[in-house]
């Protein structure tokens, strides 16, 4: 199974860089592309500084559904996995935990609650993981959720709520 991890990222120039080498050095990623979302700093730059990235331009800023969408079309991979551009302690080892269960059969998603991030980020990801960013998807399941390109910072719910109402086999990893 092909896997590709898909960044979007808005005006993210300074913290893009640790998420892309945290990411290139997991164990089973095949492809990394990020989505600059009308960024107004030079995230596209950083991001296109590591040769085997992929980077999308977006010229207009249109929210991060579009943004998430746009990278997916830009891979045949059979699993995608979404990580925000801005975290902080991103480990291999993180990746790698939220593409096992996929990759394995045992969940068609998988989201992610680590720690050593920002304080506010690590007790949002423990008290409302649904709205959590970090995730990996069976391709199949994603391209079959409608809209996601008109959602902006609503798209992890409108995932979540998509994958209950159709009983999605999801779970989550810390």
């Amino acid at each position: 199974m092909k896997i590709a991890a898909v960044l979007p990222a808005y005006n993210e120039a300074e913290r893009i860089a640790d998420v892309i080498r945290a990411v290139r050095k997991a164990r089973w990623i095949d492809q990394i592309i990020v989505v600059d979302d009308g960024s107004e700093d030079n995230t596209a730059e950083v991001a296109a500084s590591f040769p085997d990235v992929i980077v999308v331009n977006m010229k207009v800023n249109r929210g991060k559904g579009a943004a998430m969408t746009a990278g997916v079309e830009q891979t045949d991979a059979d699993i995608i996995v979404f990580l925000d551009a801005d975290l902080i302690g991103l480990r291999p080892e993180h990746v790698d935990a939220l593409v096992n269960p996929v990759r394995t059969g045992r969940a068609e998603m998988v989201i992610g609650k680590f720690r050593g991030g920002r304080r506010l980020t690590d007790l949002s990801q423990r008290l409302a993981p649904n709205i959590n960013g970090q995730r990996a998807i069976l391709r199949c399941v994603f391209d079959q959720i409608p809209n996601l390109h008109q959602t902006r910072y609503g798209v992890e719910m409108a995932i979540t709520r998509f994958c209950r109402y159709y009983r999605i086999e999801t779970t989550t990893v810390s």
